[in-house]
């Protein structure tokens, strides 16, 4: 502040004594253009003026224009250079940049084109501007002209152009670009052995990156992280690991950017408790880093902590980017956490994103999934642009929760719009075929896929299987399957598995057999086809899978459903007594089956496909995990009137689907399950699926 007041008062004294001399009027430029100052710039340049000052060079008024062109001042720029009556090119490049800066490039271009005469800068100028702008092909094209003009690229020409090829991947030219640059002997200068190695990573030769990084005598931070960060986008976090130890026992210290690649290579490892070992420890976290670390928890399975860590990011006033606000979006939305999700979207309007395609997108996901299609439905139609991915996510949106005629004539309506389906609209009206049951339909539109011009991808044909097969047409979902142009993967086998009853024990048998070749340590097969032989009384088949699953060591993941009561979500898996309120739970949980067996409801013991008695059957069939979750729930909110909404990660058993459709009665309140096929709205005695799941 004390600069400005006494170049304020150098001025003043200035209009005071009249003109003054060459020397004079170049200190106080330079002087204005060290402060910033706009306002003592122009009332320097008016005293000039004033006085009919005309310098000897044009060292004053170029030194006028960079600062006008730096303060967005781009009017006052030009006026300078128009009323400059001897230019030189130090003044075409001091306007060339003024264009530049603020991102005007016809004038950029009419400028350079006019030049009566140019150097290396008015080139780098330039290049420079295109490779920061995402017109790679004009950056390396202005590099062609350059040298065609008999100009000599410099180390900031090339640093650039590397730059550019690294954004198109052309490798091809970047290793011309490199071999300039050996023979002309710029390759010893850091920064140009930086931009070569980025080169090479980022374009995916990463052991050419390496090979020239290991040979490098001067390496600065820079260096280390470029590197780094190569191997975390080529999905090779061990060597970055590796390479981040090697940094440490060297003289220079990891930065924030080096932190935030290392802590994406822990979480690409799943390393999730190495990664949050090293935020705690950073003196200092910036945006990124935070980010880093609530998309990792996210990518993770680990959304919870996600929420958790978003919480801690607004109680420090950290600043909010669409990324990252789209990444907490998604974990509501995988959590079914609708308190989450409204509190983000408050947060979205405050900090001025809400016209943000990704947020947006994202908005209508986490309202559909949490079964809130009439939200998501307001933000979908509030965009003032819509893409694919947000029609996607709101046909599908409204297939999962069962509102099949609003799914299909909104593709109908996407179609109207001009906007061509791409595979996942596909994937998303089949989908509202299946839940609706719509074999003739969904046969149509799998046809469509052809006659758009594409090929249909495994998901289509998964989608297929699974339509004919709930149909009873498993003959012709085999059929389908063995006509494939594709190799059936996992996901057909395991959907035809799936699909089949036990009269298909044959077409079943078939599809566990790929399974236990294809995916020997997953215990999901083998529990599929012994529960298929329980159930048509063949224990000793039974016992031979169970044997077989014991042998390949497959793993069974655990079921599990949760709830969100009061801001957090509480896990149950079934039989649970690990929660606190475990006795309250149960309680009121055989209250509750006590209530609805008075009004019809009887535990189907018949799905329990154990060897064991009566009671046994009961015990495991009554407390199942969902269950446990309704009865916490009551217990929290006893006279609520919202929803309650549960989550499962498996398929909803047969009895549980009945025990809700009976409790939505008793308590008068919808229940919202979604289970790892679709979503079920239970009320009054009803479900939205209509039993087709």
């Amino acid at each position: 502040m004390k600069v400005k007041q006494k170049l304020h008062q150098a001025i003043d004294l200035l209009y005071s004594n009249g003109p003054t001399s060459f020397g004079d009027y170049t200190r106080l430029v330079l002087h204005c253009v060290r402060a910033n100052d706009f306002i003592q710039a122009k009332r320097l340049q008016s005293h000039m003026e004033l006085h009919l000052f005309q310098p000897k060079d044009s060292f004053i008024h170029n030194q006028l224009i960079h600062l006008y062109a730096k303060l967005g001042r781009l009017a006052d720029a030009q006026n300078v250079f128009d009323n400059m009556t001897k230019t030189d090119v130090y003044s075409w490049n001091a306007l060339l940049s003024a264009y530049a800066k603020m991102d005007m490039v016809e004038k950029l271009h009419v400028v350079f084109d006019q030049m009566p005469y140019r150097d290396s800068i008015s080139y780098n100028t330039l290049i420079a501007y295109f490779a920061n702008n995402g017109n790679s092909g004009k950056a390396l094209r202005v590099l062609m002209r350059m040298q065609e003009e008999g100009f000599q690229p410099t180390h900031h020409s090339y640093v650039n152009a590397l730059q550019a090829c690294s954004q198109l991947l052309d490798l091809r030219h970047g290793k011309q670009i490199h071999g300039k640059i050996v023979v002309t002997k710029l390759g010893e200068n850091t920064f140009v052995r930086n931009a070569v190695t980025d080169m090479y990573a980022r374009c995916g030769d990463i052991d050419r990156a390496r090979w020239l990084f290991d040979r490098m005598i001067n390496k600065n931070v820079v260096s280390w992280n470029l590197m780094i960060s190569g191997y975390v986008k080529l999905g090779k976090p061990d060597e970055c690991i590796h390479l981040f130890d090697e940094m440490q026992l060297s003289t220079l210290k990891p930065d924030l950017v080096t932190f935030s690649n290392v802590l994406n290579a822990y979480f690409q490892c799943g390393r999730v408790a190495d990664a949050r070992n090293i935020f705690s420890k950073l003196p200092k976290i910036d945006e990124i880093c935070w980010t880093t670390m609530i998309v990792g928890y996210a990518q993770n399975g680990r959304d919870e902590d996600s929420l958790m860590l978003f919480g801690d990011m607004l109680r420090r006033n950290v600043k909010l980017d669409n990324y990252t606000i789209s990444s907490v979006i998604s974990s509501c939305a995988k959590l079914a956490s609708l308190h989450h999700g409204q509190v983000v979207h408050g947060k979205v309007i405050l900090v001025g994103i809400e016209k943000d395609m990704l947020v947006l997108s994202a908005l209508v996901d986490m309202y559909s999934k949490c079964g809130v299609t009439l939200d998501a439905w307001v933000v979908f139609e509030t965009m003032p642009i819509k893409n694919i991915i947000t029609w996607n996510a709101m046909i599908l949106g409204y297939a999962q929760n069962g509102q099949v005629p609003e799914a299909l004539a909104l593709y109908e309506r996407m179609q109207q719009e001009n906007f061509k389906p791409d595979n996942i609209t596909f994937v998303a009206v089949l989908s509202a075929c299946i839940n609706a049951n719509m074999v003739k339909e969904g046969q149509k539109y799998f046809d469509a896929i052809s006659e758009q011009g594409m090929t249909p991808t495994l998901d289509h044909y998964a989608c297929m299987v699974t339509l004919l097969g709930r149909s009873g047409r498993i003959d012709k979902a085999v059929d389908l399957i063995q006509g494939m142009p594709h190799k059936p993967n996992c996901r057909i086998w395991s959907t035809l598995l799936s699909v089949c009853a036990k009269t298909d024990l044959k077409s079943a048998e078939l599809a566990a057999n790929y399974l236990f070749e294809l995916e020997p340590h997953n215990a999901g097969p083998y529990i599929m086809l012994s529960n298929l032989y329980a159930a048509c009384g063949r224990w000793k088949d039974v016992a031979v899978v169970r044997s077989l699953m014991k042998e390949k060591s497959a793993k069974k993941f655990a079921a599990y459903s949760w709830v969100e009561v009061g801001n957090e979500v509480h896990r149950f898996v079934s039989e649970d007594h690990s929660h606190l309120e475990a006795g309250k739970i149960y309680g009121e949980l055989n209250r509750l089956i006590s209530i609805l067996q008075n009004i019809g409801y009887n535990p189907d013991i018949n799905i329990v496909l154990h060897n064991v008695g009566e009671k046994e059957k009961f015990r495991s069939i009554s407390y199942h995990s969902e269950k446990l979750a309704l009865a916490f729930a009551l217990i929290r909110k006893p006279n609520g009137i919202e929803p309650i909404r549960i989550i499962k990660n498996i398929r909803v058993c047969d009895d549980c689907h009945v025990f809700m459709k009976f409790a939505s009665i008793t308590i008068g309140r919808p229940i919202i399950m979604r289970d790892s096929n679709r979503f079920h709205h239970f009320f009054d005695g009803k479900c939205s699926c209509k039993d087709n799941w």
